[in-house]
């Protein structure tokens, strides 16, 4: 099949053949059809499946039919998404595939002053990628109302689950007018996920173009059973082979990944680091030197590496293993894309046994065992508590203990939204 086969309007075939794309991935073939007829969709992809397309050509065709004025601060297609990187490649896409047709667009998230958001909001737009804190904040202060809502989006739905935004969520559908076009997208489908997309969609036509958490093909995986104390050593040893070329590294924790950036850079690495902590233009600046090849490696945690779209990425390096198995299929889903190959390399140390059985468990696979310099049997072989993470000390002894106790009786933090991603 063709995207000529889809019944696409020249505009938007015009902008396709500029940027070289001719035929569809499997995503677009089965969803455009559906969503071009006005139905509700429920898509089960992973990243580098081409959803993003699926959504943005056939929404920007009912745009174009429509023909619709923009109207200040009340846009006609809302599409949320959990992170900055995430809001801003899918601005970018509406702008590559609509670069033919008039309408205005714009993104709005946290990290950035808001007053050119404002600003563009003022001017009025068509479409509006936001974060759900500052679409929030915007909503709150008058500057963005969702009546006028014809095409609304949610995407990567159980990330932004996963990140606490399912509050969020739920305030911002509540502003949405009943009547509406509903697009729901994710990567996993848990019991959550399922009960959100009910409240959301109407008699959707479902698409899945993987079995669910299962990892890409194309991608070859292997396991390094290593000591923590080793795992630079066997870091810096990989990233001197030839065929590692681009290179995306994930930690668990932020503090980690800085650690592990400014260890490649002091040994002529080129590398960056990139995380929640860092400032919006930090974060900007990291990717487009990923993007650039100025950067070998990008080293990121699971929140920030959301909506890196970055082609070509020859490996990606588990530095540590996720402690949620699902994060493992979006981390090696960075590589392997539109057809390439691609080579997801993940370190293990005995305490991080257990995620690696759960890992397996859910993608059905038995990753093969990758011989190496630093190999640990101990790692290997792990089972009992000596398989999973050490309990984190308190700190300070028992003097502790009872502010501790108070705290845990009021409300948990974890229970507030993250807001400004």
């Amino acid at each position: 099949m063709q995207f000529d086969n889809l019944n696409i309007i020249d505009p938007l075939q015009r902008a396709l053949i500029k940027e070289g794309y001719t035929t569809p991935t499997p995503i677009q073939a089965q969803a455009i059809p559906h969503l071009l007829n006005g139905e509700d969709l429920m898509g089960i992809a992973q990243t580098g499946t081409g959803k993003t397309a699926a959504f943005v050509l056939p929404v920007l065709q009912r745009m174009a039919e429509e023909q619709k004025a923009p109207v200040p601060g009340a846009p006609c297609v809302l599409v949320l998404a959990p992170t900055r990187e995430l809001a801003a490649q899918i601005d970018q896409s509406f702008a590559t595939y609509g670069q033919f047709l008039q309408f205005r667009h714009t993104a709005v998230y946290g990290g950035v002053k808001q007053g050119p958001q404002v600003r563009a909001l003022s001017r009025g737009v068509n479409t509006l990628v936001a974060t759900p804190g500052r679409l929030l904040d915007l909503m709150d202060q008058g500057y963005i109302k969702l009546n006028d809502v014809e095409f609304f989006v949610l995407d990567e739905a159980d990330r932004m689950l996963d990140m606490g935004f399912a509050n969020d969520v739920r305030k911002i559908v509540s502003a949405l007018p009943e009547k509406r076009h509903s697009l729901f997208f994710a990567a996993t489908m848990s019991q959550e996920i399922s009960k959100l997309a009910g409240r959301l969609l109407s008699n959707p036509i479902r698409i899945e173009v993987a079995p669910q958490a299962t990892t890409v093909e194309s991608v070859e995986q292997r396991v390094l059973f290593v000591d923590q104390n080793k795992k630079d050593a066997l870091l810096l040893g990989l990233l001197k082979q030839n065929n590692l070329k681009r290179v995306l590294v994930f930690t668990r924790t932020k503090r980690r990944a800085d650690r592990v950036a400014s260890v490649l850079s002091r040994n002529r690495i080129r590398a960056d680091a990139i995380h929640g902590n860092k400032s919006q233009n930090q974060r900007t600046q990291a990717l487009n030197g990923f993007k650039s090849g100025r950067l070998k490696v990008l080293v990121a945690t699971d929140i920030a590496a959301r909506g890196i779209d970055v082609e070509d990425i020859s490996h990606v390096i588990n530095y540590d293993l996720p402690n949620e198995a699902e994060s493992y299929v979006h981390r090696i889903g960075r590589t392997g894309r539109a057809g390439a190959n691609g080579t997801a390399y993940s370190f293990c140390a005995a305490d991080e046994r257990n995620f690696l059985r759960a890992v397996e468990k859910c993608t059905r696979t038995k990753i093969e065992t990758m011989d190496h310099r630093y190999h640990s049997e101990r790692a290997k072989n792990a089972v009992g508590a000596a398989a999973k993470p050490a309990a984190k000390k308190s700190r300070g002894g028992p003097r502790n203990t009872r502010r501790n106790n108070v705290h845990r009786s009021g409300p948990r933090k974890s229970h507030q939204p993250a807001r400004r991603r």
